[in-house]
């Protein structure tokens, strides 16, 4: 809403020069100037004022968490790092909004970093499986092939996995290394530190007590 009435604003700033507000602005004045609003609103057209409202916030790196604006950027390619994010990304969370793949992608970095998980993406998102449904990363070990039918929205995710491992992400979590879907109430949730709510996802961070992953 702060970038609607900025612009607005240039719209508006002719009447605030014939009608400058003050104690002793009389009711006849605030009803014309109202009037003018209302024009001004119209003549700015629904589109535009579409736009207005709709248009993403600007994160650090002039990252927008809008699938047009990371659609528009560069293809994205990389190691085998980035591709187990990315795949991780693309079954985790294809169903997310840009900025809830961006913060499933913070959480496993974030466990790269921990210390007390495994110290590359791939051994992170990795880790358990085999073991089926005692993986940390259920689409690792639910016997289900994992193909990947939607290539924009791989191309989609690539990239944030991309700007990830780059560090060129704005951090969303709070240091979360867990998540959750809205839709379950794993156990470990009683016990961990909520961080954010982003999309359907919960995160938390690990408070390292007795709850198990």
């Amino acid at each position: 809403m702060l970038l609607l009435r900025s612009s607005l604003a240039a719209l508006l700033l002719g009447v605030l020069s014939v009608y400058p507000l003050g104690a002793d602005a009389s009711s006849e004045k605030a009803k014309d100037l109202a009037r003018i609003e209302q024009k001004g609103l119209k003549s700015a057209g629904a589109e535009r004022l579409k736009e207005l409202i709709e248009q993403p916030a600007v994160a650090a790196g002039g990252i927008q968490y809008s699938r047009s604006w990371i659609d528009k950027q560069p293809k994205a390619s990389g190691s085998a790092q980035w591709r187990c994010l990315a795949e991780a990304l693309y079954f985790e969370a294809r169903g997310e909004t840009v900025k809830g793949q961006f913060a499933v992608a913070e959480v496993i970095m974030n466990r790269v970093k921990s210390g007390r998980f495994p110290g590359t993406a791939c051994a992170v998102i990795n880790q358990g499986t085999g073991k089926k449904y005692q993986c940390q990363f259920t689409y690792t070990c639910d016997g289900h092939a994992e193909v990947i039918a939607e290539p924009k929205a791989f191309a989609r995710v690539g990239k944030i996995a991309r700007y990830t491992l780059d560090g060129k992400a704005p951090k969303l979590t709070e240091g979360a290394t867990h998540y959750h879907t809205t839709a379950v109430r794993p156990k470990w949730a009683k016990v961990y530190t909520r961080t954010a709510k982003i999309g359907v996802h919960l995160f938390y961070r690990h408070t390292w007590r007795s709850a198990s992953n």
